[in-house]
């Protein structure tokens, strides 16, 4: 079963934003043992990675208790990073409950490329399932990151 799917992918200018919803329980990362731990061998840039937050922790803490989505969110740009993409780029994940119904997330990417920024957002939601479960092999970051990368417009 998926916690987490990608309903629409809107393009801006310079802007992607993600209609996402996250089924419950799994709205918050806190409720997987180990996912944070995951996500930093899978993804070791995940630490260079700044994070504005409410309660000014870096990334590392954050990702130990806060929405799926906003993983997700991180996945993507580190994923986007990988294939290229500038390390400065920035993105914003927001909800409203009562607006959207509860598990209803927007996740924002700035990006330099639209097509990486789409498939980094996919290629993410993928990463995230297996974080959330931890089970199974992962997912080949490399292969993804390559297949990204291939999709960049020169």
């Amino acid at each position: 079963m998926s916690v987490l799917s990608i309903e629409r992918i809107d393009v801006g200018e310079a802007r992607v934003e993600a209609l996402v919803r996250v089924a419950e329980p799994a709205l918050k990362t806190s409720t997987f043992p180990g996912l944070s731990a995951r996500a930093f061998a899978a993804l070791p840039g995940l630490v260079r990675h700044s994070c504005h937050n409410d309660a000014g922790v870096d990334l590392r803490r954050e990702l130990a208790d806060t929405e799926t989505a906003h993983l997700l969110e991180h996945v993507a740009f580190e994923l986007m990073a990988l294939a290229g993409s500038p390390r400065s780029l920035r993105g914003k994940t927001r909800w409203d409950f009562a607006r959207d119904g509860r598990g209803t997330y927007h996740v924002e990417l700035d990006y330099d490329d639209d097509l990486v920024a789409i498939g980094a957002l996919k290629a993410a939601a993928e990463v995230v399932e297996w974080l959330v479960s931890g089970e199974g092999a992962a997912p080949d970051i490399d292969a993804e990151v390559a297949r990204l990368a291939g999709l960049r417009r020169s």
